[in-house]
């Protein structure tokens, strides 16, 4: 069945006669039983050519004369077959699909092909699980099989549409794409591309694929929107000072983190940002909770 050529994109590429290569859904005709299905005709010509489709393949009995809609793939022999269970996708789409296996090369996601399909470990943003809802995009690799990664930055951004009727303090619904060492970007269900700033995420950050929730903090002149996971400023403060006081109780009450403390060691230790560092600790200063010296912060004897 198929010449030994149809076996990696350039071995395709080299049989100038072949019309399909793995990853292309096709009609084609079947025109010949055997044992272990139905053959498809190739339209090369040669019977050698003829793609099988088993009969596992086949989501209803296909016979001789019919035409039938398949997806491509190499199996497990390299060469070229075919089933009718047809991904949801196509070859450069994206879409957010299910991790449905790991191991230490990678992992494989349900595109509702036949069979999961493969992501590296290389095309992977974090830590992936099985179980997880990732987005990814569909691509042929070096071997001419079908295979994923979650670097879909790109195609994500062109599918976007600008913000419409959103305004600051509305809440937003996405899943997260991906992330930088400014904070994470999200794909929202109104298709608004998303920037979750690092300090706007007021504990551990969501994991890439995973969907939250988010109030819209700015809605920039290009259509796209900032957010935040942080309470509002007011309610912020409140949050922010039961950290401060919680420490401060964890270590007898001082600790050397005061209004001087670098913005980097606040972030490190409090999650929060230095603005919020010093608004909470004004309240608490306001309210003779705490007092500060030399760079230290001290918990007032009535707070004990």
């Amino acid at each position: 069945m198929g010449r030994c050529a149809i076996r990696t994109l350039s071995g395709l590429d080299d049989q100038k006669n072949s019309k399909y290569k793995p990853g292309s859904v096709v009609t084609l005709s079947a025109v010949r039983e055997s044992e272990l299905g139905i053959f498809l005709d190739a339209q090369t010509g040669s019977t050698n050519d003829d793609i099988l489709l088993h009969k596992a393949q086949q989501t209803t009995p296909v016979k001789v004369g019919e035409e039938v809609t398949v997806f491509l793939y190499l199996d497990p022999k390299n060469r070229l077959a075919a089933s009718m269970r047809v991904p949801k996708m196509r070859i450069g789409q994206v879409a957010r699909v299910k991790v449905i296996n790991t191991s230490k090369d990678g992992a494989f996601v349900d595109v509702g092909a036949e069979r999961g399909i493969f992501m590296p470990f290389a095309g992977m943003r974090g830590k992936v699980r099985t179980g997880d809802m990732v987005w990814v995009k569909l691509y042929i690799d070096k071997s001419g099989r079908p295979a994923v990664t979650m670097e879909v930055e790109e195609e994500l951004q062109r599918a976007s549409r600008p913000a419409e009727n959103i305004k600051v303090g509305d809440e937003v619904t996405g899943s997260v794409y991906n992330y930088t060492d400014q904070g994470g970007f999200l794909f929202t269900s109104d298709r608004n591309i998303a920037f979750l700033h690092v300090n706007e995420i007021p504990a551990a950050r969501p994991k890439v694929g995973e969907e939250i929730t988010a109030r819209v903090t700015y809605v920039r002149e290009d259509g796209k929107i900032n957010v935040s996971l942080r309470p509002l400023k007011q309610d912020a403060i409140d949050v922010d000072a039961e950290k401060i006081l919680t420490l401060l109780k964890a270590r007898n009450g001082k600790m050397p983190y005061s209004d001087e403390t670098p913005p980097e060691i606040i972030k490190d230790k409090f999650n929060i940002s230095k603005a919020a560092f010093k608004r909470a600790m004004g309240r608490l200063l306001k309210t003779g909770q705490i007092t500060q010296q030399e760079g230290w912060t001290y918990l007032n004897q009535n707070e004990n």
